[in-house]
């Protein structure tokens, strides 16, 4: 519903002269009350004659309501309303009720101005037109009531000779007043029996109340009794009922300290996942660049080995021997490191080097110096590390 339409219906009601102020805030919520107040002064303003029911209690009776005045104007102004909007008594109803206050309002303005227009014709009588609209909608009914009774009558006339032979046989038969006087006294015995089991009814009627009063006495006693006791019940407090409030009190700090450590318990294996993670994320890497050492040093032992010039006689030359010991001692440092780092083998703790080429043997002395270095790098490792988780577990019991 848009603002111009609320504002045109305030303006042509207040033109046509409806008693009452209509705000446009009236319909923001449903407001059945006041559209059925302005559907029954429209439908009167419309024709004086037409009556409708104003009962709305109910829900049947709203139902009804709207179904009448749709039906009235239909048939009457052949107006259609919708019934559903009319029902919801909101801004969607107004456009509904704007439909017949437009005809009305459009009949105001061109009577006007007909007597703008002939105002030298007011001298002349009036002529009423509403009694007019009333005299040819009379006649209307009237020629439909006139159809269907001459109907009706051409029917029973059809009836007729069947109807006069029966009436002649019953009017000819003689009266019989034995037979007339038995009728009548089963009759009147019909109607004293009647009369009598009424009066049993009525007695039987008096004899259930008593009975039923008196069974209400007693439940209320009953009652009265039972409430007695729940009170009774009530205000005694049961032998048990310190022990379990102690108990309950112990089972609290019970299930909080359960609660605790099972936190805890829970961040602890976090933590544990977390560093497990850690530590195979470092021996992968640590596996992967001492298997990248190995095959280089295995490429560059292989070279030196292709690289050694022998004489005719079998013998090395001295340039030979001096590069064959340079790069076997590298070939052994590099052995050894790699030794230390992935915890040794049997080659590495001898720190012997044998030539399966030439049959040559290098000793190595280990550096001791450099496991001490490597040692102190580990232990140095270590503190860092046990340092972080301490910090990191303090930081998740703050957080907690």
């Amino acid at each position: 519903m848009s603002y111009r339409d609320l504002r045109n219906f305030t303006e042509m009601m207040r033109s046509l002269g409806y008693p009452r102020l209509i705000s446009m805030e009236n319909f923001r919520q449903p407001n059945f009350p006041l559209v059925a107040e302005i559907l029954l002064w429209l439908i009167k303003s419309y024709d004086p004659n037409l009556d409708l029911p104003s009962d709305i209690d109910t829900e049947q009776d709203r139902i009804f309501f709207i179904r009448s005045t749709a039906q009235l104007m239909a048939t009457k102004a052949h107006i259609k309303l919708n019934t559903k909007k009319l029902y919801g008594a909101d801004g969607y109803a107004v456009k509904e009720i704007l439909k017949i206050t437009t005809i009305l309002y459009n009949a105001m303005k061109a009577n006007k101005q007909n007597e703008e227009n002939n105002s030298s014709e007011n001298a002349k009588a009036k002529f009423d037109i509403s009694n007019k609209i009333t005299d040819l909608k009379q006649s209307r009914h009237l020629a439909s009531d006139i159809t269907t009774r001459g109907a009706s009558v051409y029917d029973l006339l059809g009836e007729e000779p069947d109807l006069r032979d029966q009436r002649t046989t019953a009017l000819a038969r003689p009266l019989e007043l034995d037979d007339l006087e038995d009728r009548v006294s089963k009759s009147v015995s019909s109607v004293e029996e009647q009369h009598q089991h009424t009066e049993r009814m009525l007695n039987n009627i008096a004899s259930d109340e008593a009975n039923l009063e008196a069974k209400i006495q007693k439940k209320k006693q009953e009652l009265e009794r039972n409430q007695k006791r729940l009170k009774s019940l009530q205000a005694v407090r049961p032998a048990f009922m310190d022990e379990f409030e102690k108990l309950e009190a112990e089972l609290q700090k019970l299930y909080t300290g359960y609660f605790e450590k099972y936190r805890n318990l829970v961040y602890l294996e976090q933590q544990l996942e977390e560093y497990n993670k850690i530590e195979q994320e470092k021996f992968e890497r640590t596996e992967l660049s001492l298997k990248r050492m190995q095959d280089d040093n295995d490429g560059d032992y292989g070279n030196y080995q292709k690289g050694i010039r022998i004489n005719g006689t079998g013998e090395l030359d001295d340039h030979d021997e001096l590069e064959l010991d340079d790069s076997t001692n590298e070939q052994v440092n590099t052995n050894a490191m790699y030794g230390r780092i992935g915890n040794g083998s049997d080659s590495e703790e001898s720190g012997t080097l044998s030539s399966e080429g030439s049959g040559l043997e290098v000793e190595v002395d280990e550096d001791e110096d450099d496991e001490d270095i490597i040692d102190d790098d580990d232990d140095d490792d270590d503190d860092i590390e046990s340092k972080d988780r301490s910090h990191s577990l303090n930081d998740s019991d703050n957080d907690f």
